[in-house]
């Protein structure tokens, strides 16, 4: 089935501790995102960049709430949930760049203006952080707690418009997951996976049961996507890499799995970092995996 997507650069870095994040848009596209969608029979119109806050200093204040550059990560997201719903409204599927991964709370938000959404989330970390429990007070480790309302978040109207349930909530491959975020995770009704339940039962079973989480009661659901969810060796270009994570085939079985839903409403790709990268290969790797969920097959 034919889809058009629009597709919308986040090119923020101030939800992470390394710089360079911010110019993963650019990357992306350069590798040739439009191209790999256009394969897999999707019609793409490209929005372009956000504006976003540029200070002369970008400084390490955690400032009191222990939420570096929370302003900034406000006002980025909340001009993506405005564009995001935009698409949306329009008949387009957005598909969002980042940018570190405090973008997903716009996409949520956006996404979740008119329908009742699930989350599939694929990702080395929780990102189920607070302010008061995070362990560096960058906000990239924070995104789904702020959605869900979850501590120094809840009642943040910016965060958790999108009105997430944490039953439609799933954790696909869990590997790097802090004290204080492990005990988040199972006080909570979220579904989450590790990488040992992929090695144990397989990709498909595992995507298949969490496609089955987000999508039970929903109008559809949003997919976020962090490359650091795989391995090392095939995703280097990331900020916090971890070792023994998603191979290529996993990656892709997954995307596949997604597409085959016919859920996906939006999409993000976050945490491409080109300075750490090797020959853009991490951003080669988002445009195929975004090509294989918005529907593209070998045959």
């Amino acid at each position: 089935m034919e889809r058009n997507v629009r597709i919308l650069g986040a090119p923020t870095d101030y939800g992470a501790n390394r710089r360079g994040v911010d110019m993963g848009p650019s990357a992306i596209r350069y590798a040739g995102l439009k191209q790999q969608l256009e394969a897999a029979g999707v019609k793409t119109v490209d929005a372009g960049d956000l504006s976003v806050p540029h200070h002369a200093i970008h400084d390490a204040d955690a400032g009191a709430e222990n939420a570096k550059h929370i302003q900034e990560v406000e006002e980025v997201c909340t001009a993506l949930a405005d564009a995001v719903s935009t698409s949306l409204s329009e008949g387009e599927a957005p598909l969002a760049l980042g940018g570190d991964h405090s973008i997903a709370i716009g996409s949520m938000v956006g996404s979740a203006r008119d329908a009742d959404i699930g989350v599939v989330w694929f990702d080395a970390h929780g990102d189920f952080n607070t302010p008061a429990t995070s362990p560096s007070g960058n906000v990239h480790g924070m995104p789904l707690a702020a959605a869900l309302g979850i501590g120094d978040f809840e009642g943040v109207e910016w965060a958790n418009a999108a009105g997430l349930k944490e039953e439609n909530v799933a954790l696909v491959g869990l590997r790097d997951v802090d004290e204080n975020e492990t005990a988040a995770i199972h006080d909570s009704d979220v579904t989450a996976f590790t990488m040992s339940d992929i090695d144990h039962r397989g990709i498909t079973e595992v995507t298949g049961e969490a496609l089955d989480v987000v999508t039970d009661g929903t109008d559809g659901i949003h997919v976020s996507l962090d490359l650091d969810w795989l391995d090392p060796r095939e995703a280097p270009g990331v900020g916090t890499p971890v070792r023994g994570g998603a191979t290529y085939r996993e990656a892709h079985a997954a995307m596949e799995l997604v597409a085959e839903s016919g859920a996906m409403r939006s999409m993000e790709l976050v945490e491409v970092n080109p300075i750490l990268d090797e020959h853009n290969e991490t951003a080669a790797l988002a445009t195929e995996l975004a090509a294989s969920a918005f529907g593209k097959r070998i045959l």
